[in-house]
């Protein structure tokens, strides 16, 4: 039996004024003139609360680069779904923010680059970003927008963790997200670039089992450490097409945000056939749903319930075959793939420089 989705994900556009080199999004990105118009936006998301979806996560790119973001977000409000806003700050002004207060946004995830200047806009590309986001932050404790802070952790600003989070709690966040980078879309492209080391991820695991106990009842910390360090997979969605899916600028569905990287999977769009349709029966949800299709070696395992044979990107990222037991697992015939990588990727003395993401 398969469930209705509880969250959506609409990736309202891929243009954005930064350049950071761990985005999520694809390598190929879709430029204005294919995005959604405001109209075939609020169609989406009539069709998602009527699905059962509850949470819609406004994201891009930078949504604030949509000049309609306020309506999406009274349309949004009107569906009846629970509406947080995922931006960088940029693009979003004191005005600009009341308006979203009055159309009826519930939360805002704030993204973070890094603690200084120095480092938020050489890792954003973006000169003066770290000072603009800052402004913004100003205004949405102002407002009173419950925060979450969003770090993307990875080799250049791990170590600065302590700091991090002394942030979180100046900007009067009430969580903060600290997830190491997934190596996805622009993330993949600078791997080597990016990949924290051992001891990193180690003292970083300290450091957040520190702070929870400490920080209890002030900031809530959930903790996403590489995928890479691990003996077992995470159930990559709570399993595919389980519990939530992505919208793209141009309408495609997808069960997470790097599904379009397995090439042999063809992707509805809704502006041609209904949200339920896509979900329920088109054979890109339905090609890695459940554990039927699982391998042997994931079939028999007592985890099986557990991460569903873990993430079909990474398997198809690292191994070339969406359909192999995630290399992430200690189980794994591919593991030996993954740790040579690692081994490559940490090198301290061939450290490539960033690709940034650009549309």
């Amino acid at each position: 039996m398969v469930n209705p989705p509880i969250a959506m994900l609409a990736e309202l556009t891929h243009r954005c004024p930064l350049a950071c080199p761990y985005c999520s999004n694809p390598t190929e990105l879709i430029g204005k003139d294919a995005e959604l118009t405001t109209d075939q936006w609020a169609d989406v998301f009539r069709q998602a609360a009527d699905m059962g979806v509850l949470q819609l996560h406004l994201s891009g790119g930078e949504p604030a680069a949509r000049t309609d973001l306020i309506d999406l977000v009274i349309a949004a409000r009107e569906a009846g779904l629970y509406t947080n806003l995922i931006t960088s700050g940029i693009g979003l002004t004191p005005k600009r923010l009341e308006a979203l207060d009055a159309a009826g946004l519930d939360h805002i995830q704030l993204s973070l680059q890094g603690v200084t200047a120095q480092i938020a806009d050489r890792i954003g590309g973006y000169k003066g970003g770290y000072d603009r986001k800052m402004h913004v932050a100003e205004h949405i404790a102002r407002i009173g927008f419950p925060l979450t802070l969003n770090a993307v952790m990875h080799r250049e600003n791990l170590d600065d963790l302590e700091a991090t989070l002394d942030m979180a709690l100046r900007l009067g966040a009430r969580r903060i997200e600290v997830a190491c980078v997934q190596f996805q879309g622009w993330a993949l492209e600078n791997r080597a670039a990016l990949q924290p080391s051992l001891e990193q991820v180690n003292a970083a695991k300290g450091t957040v089992a520190e702070a929870i106990e400490r920080l209890r009842g002030q900031l809530v910390i959930d903790f996403v450490p590489p995928d890479y360090y691990s003996d077992f997979p995470k159930a990559c969605m709570n399993g595919w097409g389980s519990t939530g899916l992505n919208v793209t600028p141009d309408g495609t569905v997808l069960p997470c945000h790097a599904a379009e990287t397995i090439p042999h999977l063809e992707f509805a769009n809704v502006t041609r056939q209904p949200l339920k349709e896509i979900w329920y029966g088109s054979d890109a949800f339905n090609a890695y749903r459940g554990t039927d299709w699982l391998p042997d070696l994931c079939q028999s395992c007592e985890r099986v319930e557990i991460d569903f044979g873990g993430c079909r990107c990474q398997a198809m990222a690292v191994l070339g075959d969406a359909s192999a037991t995630d290399p992430v697992c200690r189980k794994s015939p591919g593991r030996a793939a993954l740790d040579a990588m690692l081994v490559q990727d940490t090198n301290p003395l061939d450290v490539p420089e960033f690709v940034y993401r650009r549309l």
